[in-house]
């Protein structure tokens, strides 16, 4: 009777927990209401906007269904740019995509690159864009330039740079990452997803790669400093491999947020790019999943840690309640 009353406890706990958690997690990521879509910042189809408020150059395609930044080809760059400047403070930028080739499993590359960034339409080796870039940089990398790590690719990344490194293409930009993951968005029968969430000084980016209609964390990390003022762009290349890199959709959504009168009266078109790590992101190379190991503890993560801390509770309450049940029948059989 007593293992079963902790067992009824502990289940209600738990659900009320998830249930919190679900809804901290729903309510974390837009669901896309077109209230706060910014469509002078969104690419959408039929691409009206390309031309006077996208430009675009290089290899780029652009047609009814999608914007091709680069043909499955050898030696193609292409980029598309938003031309308004974007000034919210916070915001979530959606992204639907399509990586997709005759190259077989290792034997495509180079990626896509989502730009939010001070200069545009500046060509470089960085996905055909500019290595000192000044702002946030999100890599979908589908090639291992170094043969040393022992990460799965295609590859998910981020950099926050302002004009100071250089993106390291021949070690895939490792030792400047703050984070990342492993996914498999390449010749999928369907259309792949990012989000990326600029918040109260919080990246986080997400990613839906199965068609679910269901965003998993990629990236999560405070301390993030962006301007206001900057520019949205994608871009991709490929080198001796290749593959079709496909933008079907980016949308900008406002995200309705509350400042401080400090920080209401900054001037967020003069921040420098900046992240305050506990750690240098290099410190991140001996860990094997590119976890930023300094991140703060995400809502899931405290979640099962929860669910650990009520686990060890109820088998402890339930050893020795059962303990406790047979000590009384031993009792009673002496009397």
């Amino acid at each position: 009777l007593l293992s079963r009353q902790f067992f009824k406890a502990f289940l209600g706990a738990t659900l009320a927990v998830l249930a919190a958690n679900w809804c901290l997690v729903c309510c974390d990521i837009t669901d896309g209401n077109s209230e706060h879509l910014k469509r002078e910042h969104s690419l959408m189809k039929p691409y009206q906007g390309v031309g006077s408020q996208w430009d675009f150059g290089g290899s780029t395609l652009v047609t009814s269904s999608y914007v091709r930044l680069t043909p499955d080809e050898r030696s193609k760059e292409g980029s598309i740019w938003n031309t308004v400047p974007c000034y919210l403070k916070d915001w979530e930028m959606h992204v639907q995509f399509k990586v997709h080739g005759l190259g077989k499993k290792s034997l495509n590359g180079d990626g896509i690159a989502i730009w939010y960034t001070r200069e545009r339409l500046h060509p470089g080796p960085v996905f055909s864009n500019n290595a000192h870039f000044h702002g946030l940089a999100v890599f979908v990398d589908t090639y291992s330039n170094d043969e040393t790590m022992d990460r799965s690719f295609p590859y998910i990344s981020a950099m926050v740079n302002n004009g100071s490194v250089s993106y390291d293409h021949g070690k895939d930009g490792r030792s400047s990452e703050l984070g990342g993951c492993s996914a498999d968005i390449r010749n999928r029968n369907h259309d792949t997803y990012l989000a990326i969430r600029y918040s109260k000084g919080r990246l986080t980016v997400m990613i839906d790669v199965d068609d679910r209609n269901e965003w998993k964390e990629c990236i999560d990390i405070g301390g993030v400093r962006l301007p206001t003022g900057y520019f949205f762009g994608a871009s991709a290349a490929t080198g001796d491999l290749s593959d079709n890199h496909d933008i079907i959709s980016m949308k900008l959504y406002q995200l309705m947020v509350e400042h401080t009168p400090e920080e209401e009266n900054l001037d967020w078109t003069k921040i420098e790019p900046s992240v305050s790590l506990l750690k240098s992101p290099k410190d991140n190379i001996d860990d094997p999943t590119g976890n930023f190991r300094g991140t703060p503890l995400t809502g899931w993560k405290v979640f099962l840690l929860l669910l650990c801390a009520l686990l060890g509770i109820v088998v402890c309450a339930v050893v020795g309640a059962v303990v406790f049940q047979k000590r009384q029948e031993r009792n009673k059989r002496f009397y």
